[in-house]
């Protein structure tokens, strides 16, 4: 094998190359069946065999609480964003949002094409470089949900702690940061993440509730954008992405091989130390975007003194290997995704990057 790419991409992200070499060996003839796991039923007890250990594997990773159902979706975060509303929202109430930037703006423009919503808290004052605070927030009685967004990957922040909701449900998006580090799961009613920043492949999504917010969805939806369709049949109504969950499931075994949540996340609170305490000591030559207490574990977000130098930047770092450092498109700048299947020596690579470049060019 050919020598493998610094990918910095913001997802489809890097996968753990033990993840990776393991599906390959398996890949051909899954477990002796002499079939991919890519051509079986989804109905057949083998399949079925990954499908339910995926499940109990991330619950177990979470603690065990009790009270929630694993459901594997598909139509990424972005369907989550309408369906949330749509089985949630009912008359008579409101959907309750805090907006902090780029995708939780996204989870609002959905939930108004569906009923009444209001802005709980904001960041947009500040641009989004920062997490409002919520320590004080106040929730319309009739609020249905409290909806965040745990980490922002277009401006990298994240929240530290996440508020009391009381009888509220809290929801969260936690696509991009999801298993980063532990969390509380029974202080939330849902949680939802597209798979391929910090779970596995594209092409699955992964929601996690309380079971009375699945079991019994209005009668007038859809049945493919109802939740309990998918409750009700273990994610098995119709034909599930079968490779991208076998994948997820290796993903949560890598976990579990780590040393658990709370291994992954000192590897990444040291990851991301390194790479920031690098933009904060280069004399204003690299200048983070997310005000400090702020700053995501999964996506830093950084810029140069001008356009022309970040251009030559990410023009030099691809031709050393560097994958995935231009900033998106709607901000620019520059933004590295360090997230679990990143490895501690590619930062350190990226910041002797870094470096040598100040050196040629401060």
């Amino acid at each position: 094998m050919g020598k493998r790419a610094y990918n910095f991409n913001a997802g489809p992200a890097a996968l753990p190359l033990a993840v990776l070499e393991r599906a390959q060996a398996e890949f051909v003839d899954f477990h002796g069946t002499g079939m991919s796991i890519m051509e079986m039923s989804h109905r057949g007890a083998v399949y079925e065999g990954v499908h339910n250990e995926a499940s109990s594997r991330l619950l177990q990773l979470l603690g065990n609480p009790q009270g929630y159902k694993v459901l594997f979706l598909q139509g990424g975060a972005s369907t989550q964003f309408a369906m949330i509303p749509m089985n949630l929202l009912t008359e008579g109430k409101v959907g309750a949002y805090v907006k902090t930037g780029s995708w939780a703006n996204k989870a609002i423009k959905e939930a108004k094409l569906i009923g009444e919503t209001v802005v709980a808290a904001s960041s947009e004052e500040d641009k989004y470089m920062s997490i409002p605070d919520l320590s004080k927030l106040q929730l319309p009685e009739n609020a249905a949900y409290l909806h965040l967004t745990s980490n922002e990957t277009i401006e990298g922040t994240q929240f530290t702690q996440y508020p009391d909701t009381g009888s509220v449900p809290l929801i969260a998006d936690m696509s991009s940061d999801i298993l980063c580090r532990p969390f509380d799961l029974s202080q939330f009613g849902m949680v939802y993440a597209g798979a391929q920043k910090n779970l596995g492949p594209s092409g699955v999504t992964v929601v996690i509730a309380r079971e009375e917010l699945v079991n019994d969805s209005p009668k007038h939806i859809p049945s493919m954008l109802r939740y309990d369709t998918h409750a009700n049949n273990n994610s098995l109504y119709n034909t599930p992405p079968s490779f991208s969950i076998y994948m997820v499931n290796e993903v949560l075994r890598w976990i579990e091989e780590q040393g658990g949540l709370q291994a992954v996340e000192k590897n990444n609170r040291e990851k991301a130390a390194l790479l920031y305490d690098a933009i904060d000591n280069s004399g204003g030559f690299f200048r983070g975007c997310a005000s400090k207490e702020s700053r995501s574990l999964m996506n830093v977000t950084f810029r140069l003194a001008d356009e022309e130098l970040e251009k030559q930047f990410i023009k030099l770092s691809e031709q050393e290997g560097f994958v995935g450092l231009k900033g998106h498109r709607s901000v620019g700048g520059l933004r590295a995704s360090i997230y679990n299947a990143v490895p501690y020596d590619n930062i350190k690579a990226l910041v002797d990057f870094m470096n040598h470049f100040q050196q040629q060019n401060g």
